[in-house]
């Protein structure tokens, strides 16, 4: 079990040089759009040939550029599950799942009628895409890609187009269809809370290259890149200077923070989390700032504060507006040193 890809690619002006290892079944890739996601995942599926490389999953050499090997896409043994799912319009459900089994008319007829059960397709056998809900679609096109029993699954954006409710149900379910599975499982995503949900590891990418990779709920803790913790959700940033290994002046919050833990020479940034801050009423405290606002917005779960100086935001879930209820708003915020990143 793992997925070995470290390969490079030019197209025009845009350069793909991606290096990641993993021995996970289950595996994020997270980045803004254009920063290369889905050129990753069509190398590994083979329908990009990066200029030089390998790469290699579950054992089997798909790519090496030295050795000259390129196996051919219907070759690898991989199912990709396209944003769109990709499903043939004119063909019945039944019909699109039983495309590329290559068994005998009775195995194909039965490996069909296996995968409808399994994915709750039952009644809609006869019925087109054009008929199905987005959910149904989702689990024709799973149902597709499991039918022929691939080493790897690679999943491009799949919730992308969906709204907010149906987007978190089709989650859980891809998550339910897949527990049994044994292979890999890549996600490509530009969402933080698919990627937390279902991967196990994690590869941050940025302008074609990785920022960092590792145990998703390592990085999440501590993205030690300043656009690693932008992509995991941080919001607070601030230039920082050094003053000595435990005390760092942040220039752009116009304050002091003491620091227990050795503070890294390498350190440029300092994130903090918007959801961290303890609200402080009374005396200032050590690592605190002074609240002042610049504006709030009101959301049903959640308010937003955004303080001076303006790239500062407080954000505090429904369950906490009691206190705010209660005592009004704090004097001060302070920064949890736990939850501090130390950015470079």
């Amino acid at each position: 079990m793992g997925i070995k890809v470290d390969v490079k690619k030019r197209v025009g002006e845009f350069c793909l040089d991606v290096q990641f290892q993993s021995e996970s079944s289950r595996i994020g890739i997270l980045g803004a759009s254009g920063c290369g996601k889905s050129m990753t995942l069509k190398s590994i599926a083979g329908i990009e040939i990066p200029d030089e490389g390998e790469i290699e999953a579950d054992g089997n050499v798909f790519f090496h550029s030295g050795r000259k090997i390129h196996v051919k896409p219907q070759e690898r043994n991989i199912g990709y599950l396209f944003q769109n799912y990709a499903l043939f319009p004119t063909m019945t459900v039944a019909k699109n799942i039983g495309m590329g089994l290559k068994g005998s008319k009775q195995q194909n007829a039965e490996r069909v009628q296996e995968m409808i059960r399994t994915f709750q397709l039952s009644g809609l056998e006869s019925r087109l895409p054009g008929e199905l809900s987005g959910g149904q679609q989702q689990r024709v096109a799973l149902a597709r890609i499991m039918a022929y029993e691939p080493d790897v699954i690679l999943l491009d954006e799949p919730f992308s187009a969906l709204d907010m409710f149906l987007k978190d149900r089709l989650q859980q379910e891809l998550m339910e269809m897949l527990a049994d599975y044994k292979g890999i499982v890549v996600l490509v995503s530009h969402s933080r809370d698919e990627i937390y949900r279902f991967c196990e590891d994690l590869v941050i990418m940025d302008k074609g290259k990785v920022v960092i990779s590792g145990r998703t709920k390592d990085i999440f803790r501590n993205p030690e890149k300043k656009e690693a913790a932008r992509l995991t959700g941080c919001k607070n940033f601030s230039r920082i200077r050094r003053i000595d290994e435990h005390h760092i002046e942040a220039l752009d919050w116009g304050v002091e923070l003491q620091i227990s833990r050795d503070i890294p020479k390498n350190v440029t940034n300092v994130g903090f989390r918007a959801h961290e801050f303890i609200p402080i009423w009374g005396e200032r405290r050590e690592n605190c700032i002074k609240v002042c606002l610049a504006g709030t917005a009101e959301l049903p779960f959640e308010k937003k504060f955004y303080l001076k100086p303006e790239n500062l935001c407080w954000f505090l879930q429904k369950d906490k507006w009691w206190i705010l209820e209660e005592k009004g708003m704090p004097d001060y915020l302070q920064f949890q040193e736990e939850h501090l990143l130390l950015l470079s």
